[in-house]
C-alpha cells in the first residue's frame, strides 16, 4: 500500500514514519511461530478470517458464555497469535481449542469460507503435550487403537456388560445397552427387482456394533429401492474421532485404508451424518476423495420407486432432529423430510431452534460435561415440546446424546435413524 505523500519525489510506503518500535500486526520480524513439531493450521487458513463477528450469533459455546474466547473469531486469534510468535501452546490454548464442539456452524454462515474445522483439528493436534497422562492413554487406547481395528471394536462390544458396572456414569448413560458384536451385515445383497446399479455401504465403527439395525434397515431399503448393496470387509472406522482430536495422522491411515477398501465404486453411501461428513473432506488429508452420498439424500436424489404405497400405522408424531454435520458440512435440510413427508400416517415437526447443537460433538459430551449438558437439556426440552412420539435422528452421537437426556426428561417414545421409519413404512405397506 502507498500513502499520498510525495514530499520526497514520490509516495513511500504506508507506515514508513512509525514511530521507532510501532509495527503493523502480524508476525514480528525474526520471531518464529510457537507452534510445535506437527502440522499447525495453515497460515492461509488463519489469514481467510476478517473477524467479522457474523458467525458469533451461531457459535453455542459464544451463545451460551458470551465470551470472546469462546468464539470462533476468538479462537482464530488465538491461533494468529501462536503463529505470529507473540503466544505459545500453553494450557489456556488448550482450553480455548477443548471448549469448542467443531459444530461448523459458523462455516455455515462466514462470507469467507473460512475452514474453522480444519483449523481445528490442526490446532487441536498440538496440544497432546498439555493433556494429562490419563487423557493422553485414553486417546491413545481409544483413538489410535481400538477404533481403527473392527475386531477390537467388537472386542469393546463383547465386554459391555461386564465392564459397564465399572463405566463412569456418565459414560454408562451414554452408550446403548444392546451391541450387536458378532452379528455382521452381509457382504453382497441382491436387489428386489430390476438392479439400478451398485453402492458401497460404509458400515461404520460404532455405527455397526450399536447401531447394527440402522445398516440392516439401510441395506434393506436400497435392496428394495433396486440397489444391489455391497459392504466392503476391508473397510475401517472413518477417522473422525481422531482427526476432530487432533490426531490426523491416525486419521490420514484410516482414510487410505477406505479408499483402497471402496475401490472403484460408483456410490459409496453413509447413513451416520458425521461419518458422512468426514469422509467428503477426504481430500484434505490425503488428497484422494471417495465418490461419498449421505444416505438420505442419495433416496431423495436418486428416487424411489413410485409404485409402492409407504405407511405406518398407528400413525405416529416424528420430530426431525437436525445433525450438526449434516446440516452444515453437508447442506442437508430438505431430503430427509421430504422422504419422511411421503410416507402416510408421519406426521412430521420440526424442533424449535432445530439448527442449534444438541451437545455431542464426538467425545464432546464427555471431555466437557457442563456446556454439553446445557445445550441437551435445551434440545430435550424443545423435543418434549414438539409432542412427538418418535425422534428422528441421523448420527450415533446425537442419538446417545438425546437418549441420555430424553429419559430422565419423561420421554416415552423412540429415537430412530429415519431409514428405520423407511423400512417400517415399506414392511408396512407391503402387508395385505
Amino acid at each position: 500500500m502507498l500513502r499520498n505523500d510525495d514530499r520526497d519525489g514520490g509516495p513511500a510506503p504506508v507506515g514508513a514514519d512509525l514511530p521507532a518500535g510501532a509495527r503493523f500486526i502480524g508476525r514480528e520480524p525474526g520471531v518464529g511461530p510457537g507452534w510445535l513439531a506437527g502440522d499447525p493450521p495453515a497460515d492461509e487458513d488463519l489469514s481467510a478470517c476478517v473477524a467479522c463477528g457474523l458467525c458469533l450469533p451461531h457459535c453455542p459455546t459464544y451463545r451460551l458464555t458470551g465470551e470472546e474466547s469462546a468464539s470462533p473469531r476468538g479462537r482464530i486469534a488465538a491461533m494468529r497469535a501462536v503463529a505470529d510468535g507473540v503466544a505459545v501452546v500453553d494450557e489456556p490454548f488448550a482450553a480455548f481449542m477443548d471448549g469448542c464442539l467443531v459444530c461448523r456452524a459458523c462455516e455455515d454462515v462466514c462470507p469467507a469460507h473460512v475452514p474453522f474445522g480444519r483449523m481445528m483439528e490442526h490446532a487441536r493436534g498440538q496440544l497432546t503435550p498439555h493433556r494429562g497422562p490419563l487423557g493422553r492413554a485414553i486417546r491413545w487406547l481409544g483413538l489410535d487403537v481400538v477404533l481403527p481395528h473392527p475386531s477390537l471394536v467388537r472386542a469393546a462390544a463383547l465386554l459391555q456388560p461386564v465392564a459397564r458396572p465399572f463405566l463412569p456414569a456418565r459414560i454408562r448413560h451414554l452408550v446403548p445397552r444392546d451391541a450387536a458384536p458378532l452379528r455382521r451385515l452381509p457382504r453382497v445383497t441382491e436387489p428386489a427387482g430390476a438392479a439400478r446399479g451398485v453402492v458401497a455401504l460404509l458400515s461404520g465403527c460404532v455405527q455397526d456394533r450399536w447401531f447394527h439395525e440402522v445398516n440392516r434397515a439401510t441395506i434393506r431399503v436400497l435392496a428394495r429401492d433396486g440397489w444391489r448393496v455391497v459392504v466392503p470387509r476391508g473397510q475401517r472406522c472413518c477417522g473422525a474421532l481422531a482427526a476432530h482430536d487432533g490426531r490426523l495422522e491416525t486419521a490420514r491411515g484410516l482414510a487410505r485404508s477406505n479408499v483402497a477398501a471402496f475401490g472403484a465404486v460408483e456410490h459409496v453411501v453413509a447413513n451416520a451424518a458425521g461419518c458422512g461428513a468426514h469422509l467428503a473432506g477426504y481430500e484434505d488429508l490425503i488428497d484422494v476423495g471417495l465418490p461419498v452420498r449421505d444416505l438420505m439424500t442419495f433416496l431423495h436424489e436418486e428416487g424411489r420407486p413410485p409404485q409402492r404405497r409407504r405407511r405406518v400405522d398407528p400413525p405416529v408424531r416424528v420430530a426431525y432432529h437436525d445433525a450438526c454435520h449434516a446440516l452444515r458440512a453437508l447442506g442437508i435440510h430438505a431430503a430427509p423430510r421430504a422422504l419422511l413427508g411421503e410416507v402416510e400416517g408421519i406426521d412430521l415437526v420440526d424442533i424449535a431452534h432445530g439448527d442449534r447443537c444438541c451437545g455431542a460433538a464426538g467425545t464432546y459430551n464427555v471431555t466437557q460435561p457442563e456446556l454439553s449438558d446445557r445445550l441437551r437439556d435445551e434440545k430435550v426440552t424443545a423435543i418434549v415440546a414438539t409432542g412427538a412420539d418418535v425422534v428422528a435422528s441421523a448420527n450415533p452421537g446425537c442419538t446417545m446424546q438425546l437418549v441420555a437426556g430424553l429419559r430422565p426428561a419423561g420421554f416415552t417414545g423412540e429415537v430412530l435413524h429415519p431409514v428405520q421409519l423407511l423400512d417400517l413404512a415399506d414392511v408396512t405397506a407391503e402387508r395385505p
